[in-house]
């Protein structure tokens, strides 16, 4: 019992560690620097990704993915000297810190990008597979949601695969956000109303 009490003031700051990195909006501040305006006002309001492509500035919307998977990705590793929990503990506290960061009055973004970094820090095969999921889905279907669905919910698919059962609650938990954060998605996916990927026209 005394090394659980001892344990848990530092899972604690894992778990803040990896919400602060996890609350820096990088498309925000990657739509300001690329003079696009305030993303937040910007197609679906979203500070993720996939709303940055919409304003037709690929190298944005790319910067955007890297740098919001990469902040999860960076969190996890970060915090993996001080054991497995305080990790994966990081890596929960980054996602809640992309959905729900204090700095935007805790409206964030959906986590995609920032699921994706995760799962490739904690194991990179199974990463390296969501990673597969999400682009098979967006060949087919060319929806950028249906991709992060089904990415999603088949990472604790292939955790299991690759008998990482350690992690399969963590990516349950943050698989049922996204689909949490994706339900108005949801309800056009059923209507056959959600918009295609369009890529628009790059800038500069």
């Amino acid at each position: 019992m005394l090394g659980v009490e001892r344990a848990a003031p530092w899972l604690a700051l894992a778990f803040l560690i990896g919400y602060l990195l996890g609350a820096i909006p990088f498309g925000v501040l990657v739509a300001k620097a690329r003079g696009l305006g305030d993303l937040r006002a910007i197609g679906s309001g979203n500070i993720g990704a996939t709303n940055v492509l919409r304003t037709g500035d690929k190298k944005a919307a790319a910067a955007t993915l890297i740098l919001d998977g990469a902040k999860g990705a960076v969190a996890v590793l970060l915090l993996a000297v001080w054991g497995p929990a305080a990790s994966m503990l990081a890596g929960l506290g980054a996602f809640l810190g992309h959905l729900f960061p204090v700095w935007l009055r805790f409206r964030g973004g959906k986590g995609v990008a920032t699921f994706i970094g995760i799962m490739l820090a904690l194991h990179w095969p199974t990463g390296s597979m969501v990673c597969a999921t999400w682009l098979a889905t967006a060949v087919l279907t060319r929806i950028s949601s249906a991709s992060a669905l089904a990415a999603a919910a088949l990472a604790p698919v292939w955790l299991i695969v690759f008998d990482r059962w350690g992690e399969v609650l963590l990516a349950c938990v943050l698989a049922a956000l996204i689909w949490l954060k994706h339900e108005a998605n949801i309800r056009r996916l059923l209507r056959g109303e959600e918009p295609r990927i369009s890529f628009g026209r790059a800038r500069g």
